[in-house]
């Protein structure tokens, strides 16, 4: 069963603290304070309270905090955390929704979705919203709803399977990133919000500074995910790389993260198809482009290419187009057919890619439509075993 630590941030919220973190206690035991160095001395408010605090004795931005909230739930054996704003805007008894999803979904990242109702909800918090919506998908493939809501629930073990680079409010952003890259699921769970009048509204966000920090965060995961690098992905081992050199490995970590053989194969099928193309140093463009528009794995798809790298691919291609040219194969390799006549090559292997890939592209995408299959059947009947193990403990 999973075992949760509420993490609230606090950083000069004085007077929202004590309402906060009561409200919190109403909705489960265990509540962690992360002083982010506050000098409005908020946290003697509720030294009456039964609730951990942790201090920095100087500001390190909302990330930190976040970070600092992990290692102590590690610390507690805790498995997941789940983070509440100290601002008052976010509400405590939306708290068991966050536990119940986390029992449900113990592998993915909760992030609240903010119903925006009521006459005081800034045009800023719409437009950041759609903004951040919009670079999650482009870097991931994935959707959200509210990237930049900050009530969230967050395993304890991708804290360890991520690096983050970021610490104030950008890390929210980043950790959603990277989280999706290593293979943590991402929800969505529908709260609600409230939005004081400005002249109440107590916000340490920086419009200036803290969005070009995550400007220059967005360029740098844009950067990073159309590199031809498959992403590291998270499992209970240590092998974490998606491979065609491993294929029933890889196959079993992307169906644990949801992906289904269908899709599988599509992916595969569609790195085949471009992988075989003569669009030297554009493949994997292609490909992460491609497959983001179809909503396929890219990671499967880059793997899936690799099988199409020189000679092999590109030769059988080239001879199977000098037969269409010419009714046999080629069979002279010399510098005069490699180096005089390439651009004869070049049109061949164009003709030679266009019967093939389509073949290799079906033979592929049937071959890992079966093996995914047969993976899946396997970690179902694992699922179950641990499932009537864990029943049978119960019993006794």
């Amino acid at each position: 069963m999973p075992e949760v630590l509420v993490v609230i941030p606090v950083f000069n919220h004085g007077a929202t603290l004590r309402s906060m973190v009561t409200g919190a206690l109403a909705h489960h035991p265990d509540v962690l304070v992360v002083d982010d160095g506050s000098t409005d001395k908020g946290v003697e408010t509720i030294a009456d309270l039964p609730v951990r605090v942790i201090r920095h004795e100087a500001n390190q931005g909302k990330g930190q905090a976040i970070l600092t909230a992990a290692e102590e739930a590690r610390r507690l054996n805790k498995t997941h955390i789940v983070t509440i704003d100290a601002d008052g805007q976010h509400y405590p008894e939306d708290i068991p929704a966050f536990l119940m999803a986390v029992k449900k979904n113990p592998g993915s990242v909760i992030v609240g979705s903010r119903r925006f109702t009521g006459e005081h909800v800034p045009g800023a918090s719409k437009f950041g919203r759609s903004f951040s919506n919009f670079w999650l998908r482009v870097q991931t493939g994935r959707e959200l709803s509210d990237v930049q809501c900050g009530y969230r629930a967050y395993p304890v073990s991708l804290f360890q399977a991520v690096k983050l680079c970021e610490r104030r409010y950008a890390m929210e952003v980043e950790v959603l990133v990277k989280a999706s890259w290593a293979g943590f699921p991402l929800m969505d769970l529908p709260i609600d919000v409230h939005y004081p009048p400005p002249h109440k509204r107590v916000s340490h966000f920086r419009a200036l500074r803290d969005n070009v920090r995550i400007s220059l965060l967005n360029t740098r995961l844009t950067a990073r995910c159309f590199l031809p690098v498959p992403h590291r992905q998270y499992a209970e081992d240590e092998e974490g790389k998606i491979s065609p050199v491993h294929p029933i490995r890889s196959l079993k970590l992307l169906l644990m993260q949801d992906e289904s053989p269908l899709l599988l194969a599509l992916a595969g099928a569609l790195g085949m198809l471009l992988g075989t193309l003569p669009i030297i140093g554009l493949h994997c463009i292609a490909i992460i482009f491609v497959a983001g528009y179809f909503r396929l794995s890219r990671i499967t798809g880059l793997a899936v290419s690799q099988l199409c790298m020189p000679p092999f691919v590109p030769a059988l291609c080239i001879e199977a187009g000098y037969y269409l040219r010419n009714g046999e194969f080629l069979t002279d390799i010399s510098l005069r057919t490699l180096g005089y006549e390439a651009l004869d090559r070049i049109w061949e292997w164009v003709l030679g890619s266009l019967v093939l890939g389509p073949l290799f592209a079906l033979v592929i995408g049937l071959v890992i439509y079966a093996m995914a299959l047969v993976v899946r059947t396997r970690l179902q009947q694992q699922e179950r075993k641990n499932m009537a193990a864990t029943g049978e403990a119960r019993d006794r």
